[in-house]
Formats: C-alpha cells, structure tokens, sequence
C-alpha cells in the first residue's frame, strides 16, 4: 500500500473533531516547516557569501540574534560589483519564477492568502522548492526584502500538497495552509505564539480571526521553531542552546515606559506611521504598476528591479558621507535595525529618516518588479527607523525624557499592524523577536491607532474584509434559512439500494459497479448491519490490477468510519458533514440502531431544498415590503 494511502488510513481513524487528527496532521506540517526554514537560512547565507561576499566584498549586517554558517564582515567594497551581483542575482530569481512557478513571485504571503480564500487552500507543489530557492537568491544577492513571505508560503504549500495527497477536504486543505504559513513565520523569527496567531489574522482586512486554525497552527509553529532550533544548533558553528532561545535582537533590549505622559508623542508617533505606511503602499504598488508596463520580459524585470534598489543604496551610502550603515538598506536590513534599536543616537534622526525612505524604494523596486522575498522584514526596518527618529526628535527638541529605542521597537510593530491589518500577532511577534515585554501598553496603545487609521489601506491585496466575505466561508451563513429543517424531511427512502456483504471479493463488487448507477455502497455482515461503506471511485483505483480481484474483499476496500447523519438531525449539521469529507451522498442511520440503514441523504437534494427555502425566504420578505 503507497504511504500516503497508510497516512490517509491512519488519519481516518481519529474522529474529525478529535485533537488526535490535527496534532499528527500539524506536527507533520510544523516538522516540515521547520526543516524548510533552515534549509533557505542556510541556502542563503551560503549565496551571501558565494556571490555577494567573494565577488563584492559586501557582507549586509544581521541581527544580534542571528546564527551565521559564515563569519564574514564587509571589508573593502566594490559598489559597481554589488550592483552586478544584484542585477543577475535578480535575473536568476526572475527566470526561475517565470519558468517554473510564476505564483512564487513577489512576496508570497498575498499569494497564500489568495489560495486560502479563492482556490480552495491549493498551491501547487512545485511553489515551495521554486519559492525557496528564487528567494534565497534574492536576499542572497542583496535583494531588499524579508524572509517571512518566503517561508510562509514554502510552509503553506507543504500543507497545501500533504492535504490533497490525503484527500482531505477543501476545509482541511485551508487549514493545513495556514498551518503551514504559521509554522514558517514561527521558526523564522523564533516567536511561535505570533506565527499561530500570524496566520489566523492576516487573512483579514477588519478586526476579525480565523478562529478554526488556531490550534492546528500553534500545533504546527511549536513543532516547527523546536525542529529549526535543533538542526541549527547541530549545523552552525556558533550554534547552542542557549543562542537560539536568544530572541532575534538579542536579549539586552530592557526598556519601559518611563511616564504615562510619553503616550502623547507616541500618539503623535502612531500618526506618522500612518502616513509612512500609506506612502509605502502607494510606492511599493505604483511600482508594481510601473514595472508591467516596461516593454521587456518578465524575468528581465527583477534584474532591473535590483539594480535600482542597489542604486538607492549606494546613493544614500553617499549621501550620509560614505556611512555603511546606509547599506543596511539592502538585504533584510536588520542591522541597520539593530543599530536604531540599541543606539539610535549612533545613527541620527536625519540617516534614521533617510534609511526608512530609502528602505520603501529599495524593496518596492526589488519584490514589485517580481522579486522574491517577504514584506514583514523590510516593514520592521521602516517602523523602527521612524519610531527611533521620532523618539530622538521629541527628545532632543521638546525635552521629553524618552528612551528612543523604545520607540523603535514600538515603530515595529504599529506599523505593520496598520498596513498588514495584524495588530495581535504583529505585538506579540515584535515582543518575541526582541524579548521585551514591558512595553506592551504602548505598543497596544500605537498598534491599535494604526490599525484604525489604515483601514482603507493595506500592504495585502488579497485579504477580505470579513469571514462573511471569504468564498472559502460561503456556505458558512446560511443557518437561519435552514432553522427548524430536519434530515428526514429531505432523504430518500430507497428500497432499491444496492447493499455489498463485506466478504464480496472485488470481481463480483466491479461487476456489480457495473449493473447500477450507485455511487456510494455500504457494506452489512452476515447479520445484515452495515459495518462500512466505500464509493465507486474508491474501487477504481484498483482497476488496472486484476492479480488482486479476487485477493480482495469488500473490507479491504470500505471505511469504517463512517460519516453520517440522524433523521432528527437538522440540514446545518448534514451541510457541515458534506463539507467536512467533501462527498455527495450521506448514510442516514436509524437513532435507535445504529447499524440499520434508513437511507441515504444526496448533496444535490439538500441544496435544492435550500435553494426552495431560499425563493420562499426571499418572496416572503418581498411581500413584508
């Protein structure tokens, strides 16, 4: 029997609601994942030093926290070798893409959040490995973008295929793909509670949360942070124990709010996020535009993509008097980060402003024109430079006794959570990568006046407003009109159901299949009690092995799990059970013998029943009118 047919079987035997389905499920997604995320560490730190490092001697600064494979620091560069290094870097990452996965483009959480609400949870399975290494190479290369759109997708699109070779349903599919998202975000940036939440809240652009992936994605981000914990402490130089619980700023960020007084400039802080962040959408998405009309072939557009960001970053480089620190601009830019979280005075308000400015070019021009690579790191950049500025600003000129690297942390996650819609992840994901807790009244207080006041903006296109709104809840909502509806008013009574003895070798069950327009078949015992039931397409399978025919029996074939339903039991229960296990017919068994088949209740029928309920529902209400 292939493994995955082991897998569906082994699956089957939890109860659909049972915690047993989605901890193996999970698990199995989060141990993926997390093996996912250090393989596209690795692979890109490798390109860092094959192609970045070697050629240009230009290594871009990393977080404190940050396990390196390569001890290497920027020493003499070559500016006119960065700039080739990261235009065929951009061309390598755009003809991969458009070669193989033109999905993989760009940065991959709006293309996992497309799947979920509009095809079903269904990424194809070539997207992980395409998506991996086109980012690698991106970030690699000196790409100005961050890691998490890569993961989360390389961690969704495992989820994505291990449901469809289980033949899990549409809904499950959905949920292994958020699964897979949370995981990714979770071992990437060490902060598994974010990446569960992560993934429930960014589907959505109003205050709402997919509540039915929460525990599967906690599952799934525990797993998958212990699994990248351990293989990085085997394979890093540097690695241990203790360095990888390290937050990703390192653990020596303690600050706190010195005055309930200092929330009247982190008010003033929260509007200028806002405005940064519309800018920053309308820059990053006037590009996109502009780069689809350039008269040149797509993979050709990352190239050129890349070479302006790499022009934005030596320009500044200039600009601030030949400062490194302005090629923080490039790659993730987390050192650039790290500097304005621990020492914003070292920097100053003028290079901070530069840098965020700078970091909005730079990443609109390498992930618009189809570059690959995630928008949460460069956004983290953003923020961090604004708030630390603002904090020097108030601090400086109007004698506030503020700290300012507070108020980088707290410019990390207010902005995000206004442009991405995520204010509870995005608090306890920055709270969790810097491993400071105390600040979270102001960053509650900032998160939530961005998430306001972006409203009508977001960094995420295909987010929907609402669980009502998502074609992946369309058959969510229509319980009212079904109220009061029971099986027995709808299933058919058929006498002239076909039953299959569950010692019916396969030869006589095809040759039956083939005298009757059934679909589904249950399988009774010498007592004539139905023991389990299997469907035409689960013979056909066996079709093309005729050695078998007559080894096998109905029991080898049928499911013993059944999923059914009670003649008392009302349509919304029957329509969530057609859902769950995405099938056409359900058994309707008697309540007071739960072997005894009444009859078997069709989808078809049930939503002609609704759609009758419906035209009656509506002229009704016209006659209200």
């Amino acid at each position: 029997m292939p493994l995955f047919r082991k897998i569906e079987n082994f699956i089957n035997g939890f109860d659909f609601r049972s915690t047993g389905k989605w901890f193996v499920l999970s698990s199995l997604v989060g141990v993926v994942a997390g093996v996912g995320a250090v393989l596209f560490q690795v692979l890109g730190q490798f390109v860092v030093f094959i192609a970045l490092f070697t050629v240009s001697g230009f290594a871009p600064a990393e977080a404190d926290g940050e396990l390196s494979l390569f001890h290497v620091t920027s020493s003499e560069i070559s500016l006119g070798l960065v700039t080739l290094v990261m235009g065929l870097g951009g061309l390598a990452s755009g003809w991969l893409v458009w070669r193989f996965a033109p999905e993989a483009g760009g940065h991959g959480t709006d293309a996992a959040i497309d799947s979920f609400h509009n095809k079903r949870g269904v990424i194809r399975s070539r997207v992980p490995i395409v998506k991996t290494i086109a980012s690698a190479i991106t970030l690699g290369t000196g790409g100005s973008a961050g890691r998490e759109g890569p993961i989360a997708q390389i961690g969704a699109g495992f989820g994505s295929y291990l449901a469809s070779r289980l033949n899990l349903s549409d809904r499950d599919r959905r949920i292994m793909l958020t699964a897979g998202m949370g995981a990714g975000v979770g071992a990437i940036f060490r902060a598994p509670l974010a990446g569960a939440l992560f993934a429930g809240e960014i589907l959505y652009k109003d205050a709402d949360l997919e509540s039915d992936v929460i525990v599967p994605t906690a599952i799934s981000s525990i797993v998958s942070y212990s699994v990248y914990g351990l293989l990085l402490t085997l394979i890093m130089p540097s690695g241990s124990d203790a360095e990888i619980f390290t937050p990703l700023f390192g653990d020596n960020l303690h600050y706190r709010l010195m005055s309930f007084a200092e929330l009247i400039p982190m008010t003033v802080m929260a509007l200028a996020l806002v405005l940064v962040g519309i800018l920053y959408i309308n820059v990053f998405y006037g590009t996109h535009r502009l780069m689809e009309r350039l008269p040149v072939a797509p993979y050709f557009r990352p190239a050129i993509g890349a070479v302006l960001a790499s022009a934005t970053g030596i320009g500044l480089y200039f600009a601030v008097g030949k400062d490194p620190v302005a090629l923080g601009i490039l790659s993730t830019g987390y050192g650039a980060l790290q500097t304005a979280v621990e020492n914003p005075d070292q920097i100053g308000i003028k290079v901070l402003l530069i840098i965020a400015v700078g970091k909005i070019v730079a990443t609109s021009c390498t992930i618009s024109s189809g570059g690959s690579g995630g928008v949460f790191g460069p956004s983290m950049v953003i923020g961090g430079c604004v708030g630390a500025a603002i904090g020097l600003w108030f601090n400086h000129l109007f004698g506030f006794e503020t700290d300012p690297g507070a108020y980088a942390i707290i410019g990390m996650a207010g902005f995000f959570a206004g442009i991405a819609h995520a204010p509870i992840s995005t608090i306890i994901m920055v709270s969790e990568m810097t491993g400071d807790y105390q600040l979270l009244l102001p960053t509650m207080w900032v998160s939530t006046l961005c998430f306001l006041f972006c409203r009508r903006w977001t960094l995420y296109e295909k987010q929907v407003k609402t669980r009502l709104e998502s074609p992946a809840h369309r058959g969510d909502f229509i319980v009212d009109v079904l109220e009061g509806i029971k099986v027995a008013d709808v299933y058919r009574k058929d006498p002239q159901l076909t039953y299959i003895r569950e010692s019916m070798s396969l030869d006589e069950i095809v040759h039956t299949l083939a005298k009757t327009h059934q679909q589904y078949f249950p399988v009774i015992d010498s007592d004539r009690r139905v023991v389990g039931i299997f469907s035409a397409d689960d013979v056909r399978s066996y079709l093309y092995d005729e050695t078998i025919w007559h080894l096998a029996v109905a029991r080898d074939v049928m499911i013993t799990n059944i999923v059914s339903v009670l003649p008392t039991d009302d349509l919304n229960t029957a329509l969530r059970r057609f859902t769950s296990i995405n099938v056409d017919e359900l058994p309707v068994f008697d309540p007071e013998d739960s072997g005894k088949l009444l009859g078997m209740l069709r989808r078809k029928e049930t939503i002609a029943f609704y759609n009758s309920r419906l035209i009656q529902h509506k002229l009704a209400m016209s006659d209200e009118d």
